[in-house]
């Protein structure tokens, strides 16, 4: 199935296909999304299926939108087709521009709109196998210190929001 994303050639924004955009490395829109509850962030472990960087912890979830997609339609849909998440109100937090290498042949070069939303620990999941091998609960801090001590454990994108842009990426009402 090809897909297509926003993405731009020309510095003009328009629909070009997902693999092509990462193996030129053009610029395009993306999404990621963290979800909190009772203080701790909840992360992926990326399937060992994907077409990169799988097995390899990130941020509860991430995707691109579809050509003429609303961004927020975008976000909601992920969750529920990555993690069976529903009923959660995001909330846009920030957008941040980055690019980075994607062994072993591919670019990421992103406009990432991030949202923030929150549930209860105990919140229905079903995860999709072809996309999630697992889940953990990890405090800011913990995460933190894991990347720093683990740095090969996580995708480029997340060393890059937890380095560059965790300050307006949470606000402290986020952990109490």
């Amino acid at each position: 199935m090809t897909i297509l994303i926003p993405a731009y050639d020309n510095d003009q924004l328009q629909p070009i296909e997902k693999m092509l955009v990462h193996k030129k490395g053009l610029k395009h829109l993306a999404i990621s999304i963290f979800i909190i509850s009772k203080g701790k962030i909840l992360l992926q472990r990326r399937a060992l299926s994907k077409y990169h960087t799988p097995g390899l912890w990130t941020n509860t979830c991430c995707t691109h939108p579809y050509w003429n997609e609303d961004i927020d339609i975008s976000a909601k849909r992920r969750l529920k087709e990555e993690l069976g998440m529903t009923g959660i109100t995001l909330e846009k937090r920030n957008t941040v521009e980055y690019r980075s290498n994607v062994p072993p042949d591919l670019i990421e070069h992103e406009i990432v709109d991030i949202y923030v939303g929150k549930c209860q620990l105990n919140h229905p999941f079903k995860l999709n196998p072809d996309e999630v091998m697992e889940i953990k609960w990890l405090s800011l801090p913990q995460l933190i210190s894991d990347i720093k001590n683990n740095p090969e454990n996580y995708t480029a994108w997340m060393k890059i929001y937890m380095d560059l842009h965790a300050e307006n990426i949470f606000h402290k009402n986020d952990f109490l």
